[in-house]
């Protein structure tokens, strides 16, 4: 392990060029990112402030963070999910000059200890993926809120808990619900986590989808995306849900819906996205087929209850790269990919660099108004605020625009037309 206290601590920074490459990749992938990027490097609105981030330290938020650095921004980073972090990018991070505390296969002490290392200086704004930078400065420092102008939020179980906290008047600065945005909920969880679930499940399986009963726990934006994925490689999907209209849209788009107890009789491969604990528990695993495959997408590893099923068998070994076997007391075997971890970014790469360019240039804007509202002296509600409706317009034109593509726009007469109330048949 490589480390330089208050600088960094990484696994190995002979890994720097070969992340440095994978971010170069990235770049090449991530056009709105790179037009703000050209746009603010030379105001550096961000000069001055010092911006602290706990999100999955991949090549994508390499671009995210050096954007901000090329900005004028201070920044300090750690992985927002222990088995997440791709140490070849941190390595790179690291020479770049980044405070970075992040490494694979992190525990939970040492998950929490590269956050606390991260505001061992206090920050100016906080970005995170899960909340848990903000809770640990709720929870261990809030003294340092005083010093916060406020924070974004990536991912849509941190946007819930931080709804919850600011309803009760616990929330002690405000936080941007980047994830809201439909640039960021309609594309990155929907396509972006589709299609990296199922990069995940291959990677850690080698295994056919094609003809499996697949199981998708949960059809919100990140479920439909994994059903709409396995059924485009031939899977028969089943879903379990506990809303009645995500199960009838479910139902519409031609999926199979059945509750848990059900589908884990039949179910070939299973994928959880519900960001809710205890969704498979121990019977369902030991009324699983003998082979099924397990995994989990949401942000927590609590969705697979784990300590039910290594109760319900007798034995278990790591059979290959991010796939854990389990022999069952029944003589059944069933396999945990990536230990319960979101099997998109532990057992492959995360979500593809093109649609991470419009999430985290929601991120780069909710933390410029953070910043531009406090430069004109405004102090913002403690609460979760929502990016506005043109930013999402702005940043999906600008995508538009960089894939060569062109759209009508209103006339001005129709413009009128469209809130003309006296207009009728």
């Amino acid at each position: 392990m490589d480390y330089k206290e208050g600088a960094y601590k990484v696994r190995d920074l002979s890994l720097a060029d070969a992340g440095r490459m994978r971010i170069e990749w990235a770049e090449s992938r991530m056009p709105v990112l790179a037009q703000l990027r050209e746009e603010y490097s030379q105001t550096k609105p961000f000069e001055g402030y010092k911006i602290t981030g706990c999100l999955h330290v991949t090549k994508e938020t390499a671009v995210l963070v050096e954007t901000f650095a090329a900005c004028g921004a201070e920044v300090a980073w750690s992985g927002c999910n222990p088995l997440s972090t791709n140490d070849e990018v941190a390595a790179a991070l690291a020479e770049a000059g980044i405070e970075i505390y992040a490494w694979y296969g992190q525990n939970v002490d040492e998950f929490y200890w590269s956050i606390e290392r991260t505001i061992d200086k206090p920050p100016h704004l906080t970005l995170d993926d899960g909340a848990d930078l903000i809770f640990t400065v709720h929870k261990k420092f809030p003294h340092l809120a005083d010093h916060i102008i406020g924070g974004s939020e990536e991912t849509t179980t941190g946007v819930h808990r931080l709804r919850a906290m600011a309803e009760d008047g616990k929330l002690l600065y405000p936080v941007y619900a980047v994830n809201d945005a439909e640039t960021k909920w309609d594309f990155d969880n929907v396509y972006g986590t589709g299609q990296s679930t199922l990069d995940g499940i291959l990677r850690a399986s080698s295994v056919l989808v094609a003809g499996k009963n697949f199981v998708v726990a949960g059809y919100g934006h990140c479920g439909r995306g994994v059903a709409m994925r396995a059924k485009g490689l031939g899977a028969n999907v089943i879903v379990t849900e506990v809303k009645p209209t995500a199960a009838l849209k479910a139902t519409l788009e031609g999926m199979r819906v059945m509750t848990m107890d059900e589908a884990a009789k039949v179910g070939d491969i299973f994928v959880t996205a519900t960001g809710m604990k205890d969704i498979i528990r121990g019977w369902h695993f030991v009324s699983m087929k003998d082979g099924a495959i397990v995994c989990n997408t949401g942000h927590y590893d609590v969705e697979l209850n784990l300590k039910e099923l290594a109760e319900v068998s007798q034995d278990t070994r790591v059979i290959r790269s991010d796939n854990r076997e389990y022999t069952l007391d029944n003589g059944k075997k069933v396999f945990v990919l990536a230990e319960g971890r979101l099997v998109n970014l532990a057992a492959a790469e995360g979500h593809p660099s093109e649609v991470m360019d419009m999430s985290f240039a929601n991120q780069f804007m909710a933390h410029l108004n953070l910043v531009q509202a406090h430069k004109r002296g405004e102090t913002l509600p403690n609460t979760v605020i929502d990016l506005p409706e043109e930013l999402d317009q702005h940043i999906a034109g600008i995508k538009l625009e960089t894939m060569g593509m062109r759209i009508d726009s209103l006339t001005e007469d129709q413009i009128a037309y469209a809130t003309d109330y006296s207009a009728g048949t």
